[in-house]
C-alpha cells in the first residue's frame, strides 16, 4: 500500500445545512456523520470547516456529529462558526466545538484556500 499524502490541507469544507443534500433532516445528518467519519478515516484532513446557516447546528449541543467535529478539531483542524446564524438561531450558548467568527472569517477562508468544497 502506498502512503498516502495530505493533499487536502489546503481545502475548505462549508456546512450551510443541517447535514448534506437535500432530504430528510434524519438523512442529511447521516450523511455528514458518514462523510466526516470517512474524511477522519483518509487522514487527508481540510484545513478548516465552516459552518453557516443551517450548518451551525452541527457544532452545537445535541448534534449527531459532535464526536466527529471535536476529533477534527483536536487533529489541527479549524472549526469556525457563523456568530449571526448562531444568535438567530438562539444558539450561542450550545456551541460545543469550534471557534465563533464573523462574515470577515468566512470570507477570509474562501479567499485564502485554493479549494473549497460546498456540503
Amino acid at each position: 500500500m502506498t502512503e498516502k499524502t495530505n493533499t487536502s490541507r489546503n481545502t475548505a469544507l462549508l456546512f450551510t445545512r443541517y447535514g448534506m443534500g437535500h432530504a430528510p433532516e434524519e438523512l442529511q445528518t447521516r450523511l455528514a456523520g458518514k462523510f466526516l467519519s470517512l474524511t477522519l478515516e483518509s487522514g487527508d484532513l481540510p484545513a478548516r470547516i465552516v459552518f453557516y446557516t443551517e450548518g451551525v447546528k452541527l457544532a452545537c449541543e445535541g448534534s449527531p456529529v459532535l464526536e466527529q467535529l471535536k476529533t477534527l478539531e483536536s487533529k489541527g483542524v479549524e472549526l469556525v462558526l457563523c456568530s449571526t446564524c448562531l444568535e438567530f438561531f438562539g444558539l450561542a450558548e450550545k456551541v460545543q466545538v469550534g471557534v465563533v467568527g464573523g462574515m470577515g472569517d468566512i470570507l477570509e477562508t474562501l479567499q485564502a484556500a485554493p479549494k473549497v468544497i460546498s456540503l
